[in-house]
């Protein structure tokens, strides 16, 4: 583990090793993160049902990844992988946060289950290199003031601090003040400043993403815009609801809550081409875990599980790449890749020049471009408790507590429906083990969730053990 010094040295030395860096080379960078979206249910991804065409246009002029990754199945430990390009159990953030549901055995169970304060998160290496930076919308990464997205390299913050809200303001006797659990859902400027938002919360954070970028185009921006759409609760406007006259309960809700998360995405890219920023503007779209079918009835077909499983329908995520400046529009790569690549690949892009030999993701731009034609990751690894999985080229090993190890081939079975464990002991021995040895660098978690949530997310992966199709 960094201490605290140590971190604050390797920002500062990232500074001044970038002091001879022009502004108006370096590229603004926004990343358009959704909450809880389904594998399937956006056009450029093959939906029929969805209405997402501003997110089908930026496909169209980027690059559309058909094997993106996230570190998790679940959005807290997945962010805390993507803020700080690491395998987030390496500093022991391995399970889920939400306050009520830990283990009373926890050694922390509260506001403070967070990202360690020794950790190096995206938005302090891109403030090392003159960036203005701001984190809109779910924060989930701490919930105390020292955790805080402005305390953790980020100049402006317009949000919540923990997992979900409504999309609608709080009145003062709101349910959720009552039961308690209110602060971490309460809307919040700056630091302690809550007050409630007027409008629905999805345009609204995108109103607050492009008043940003309209404070001064000619300083390096760096926009962390991250939707609550389309976690629960099922809240959409009537008129976004109107849209879907053939559709009926959470489906039609969830399409609406689509249409309104891809209207205020198409908000931010028109302001970009509005103020001629969009050529040399890096903006990326993807989403925090596999959709929760159950709980909002998003697609992932035709991936086989949900979220929260390590099934591919858990992990695999929609993911576009834009840059006009240095990429082909149009473009489609089909090697694994991470969302722990995105820390380094917006650190090289804004002109970083450090080592990151620290980071488990990589740098995208070789691979993209072609200059790079390996694959950006030989070993991938998930792990929650027992729970496990590794992939290595097109094979997956899967390792769990109640019954054999599995391994699929995903280049001929995607849906994960032919277990070829018993076809090929050899490959399971070594995948094992090479997993085991990944294993051993891993601190242990810092926070536990009830044992009873393992064996719910256990039940809710056989539910969706056959891939469902919601078109």
């Amino acid at each position: 583990m960094k201490s605290v010094f140590h971190r604050v040295v390797a920002a500062l030395s990232i500074s001044v090793a970038c002091t001879s860096l022009s502004y108006a080379k370096q590229p603004n960078i926004v990343f358009l993160f959704s909450d809880d979206a389904g594998y399937a249910d956006f056009g450029f991804q093959g939906s029929k049902t969805m209405q997402t065409p501003n997110l089908d246009q930026l496909a169209k002029d980027g690059v559309r990844f058909t094997q993106g990754y996230v570190s998790d199945s679940t959005c807290g430990p997945s962010r805390a992988g993507i803020m700080t390009g690491r395998y987030q159990q390496k500093f022991g953030y391995e399970e889920i946060n939400v306050p009520g549901y830990m283990s009373e055995n926890s050694a922390i169970k509260g506001a403070e289950m967070g990202i360690p304060l020794d950790e190096v998160t995206m938005g302090d290496y891109m403030k090392s290199l003159g960036y203005r930076t701001a984190f809109y919308g779910k924060w989930h990464l701490g919930g105390t003031d020292e955790l805080h997205p402005m305390h953790r390299g980020f100049d402006e913050f317009y949000g919540f601090r923990g997992g979900d809200r409504s999309y609608w303001a709080y009145e003062v006797n709101a349910p959720e003040r009552k039961a308690g659990h209110f602060t971490d859902k309460k809307l919040e400027q700056g630091i302690g400043n809550f007050k409630e938002h007027q409008g629905y919360l999805t345009d609204v954070l995108a109103e607050k993403a492009n008043q940003f970028i309209e404070k001064a185009p000619d300083k390096p921006f760096f926009i962390f815009l991250s939707f609550n759409a389309v976690h629960t609760p099922m809240e959409a406007t009537e008129e976004d609801l109107a849209q879907f006259p053939t559709l009926t309960g959470k489906r039609k809700e969830v399409a609406a809550m689509t249409l309104a998360l891809d209207r205020a995405s198409g908000a931010v890219l028109d302001k970009l081409k509005e103020l001629g920023l969009e050529e040399n503007t890096l903006v990326v779209f993807s989403n925090d875990n596999g959709g929760p079918t159950d709980k909002n009835a998003s697609s992932n077909y035709p991936l086989a599980g949900s979220k929260s499983n390590f099934l591919e329908g858990g992990i695999r995520v929609p993911f576009l790449v834009k840059w006009p400046a240095k990429l082909d529009a149009g473009k489609v790569y089909d090697k694994p890749v991470s969302t722990l690549d995105l820390l380094p690949t917006f650190f090289k892009a804004g002109g970083g020049k450090e080592a990151m030999s620290d980071l488990d993701g990589v740098d995208l731009m070789p691979y993209i471009s072609g200059q790079n034609n390996a694959a950006p990751h030989a070993n991938m690894y998930w792990k929650k408790e027992t729970r496990a999985a590794i992939r290595q080229g097109d094979w997956k090993l899967l390792r769990f507590p109640d019954r054999p190890a599995e391994l699929y081939n995903l280049a001929s079975d995607i849906g994960e429906q032919h277990n070829l464990a018993a076809q090929e002991p050899e490959r399971v021995k070594k995948m094992f083990k090479d997993f085991f040895s990944w294993e051993m660098t891993l601190e242990r978690p810092l926070w536990l969730l009830k044992r009873q949530f393992e064996e719910y997310d256990l039940n809710r992966m056989d539910k969706y053990r056959v891939p469902h199709r919601s078109e």
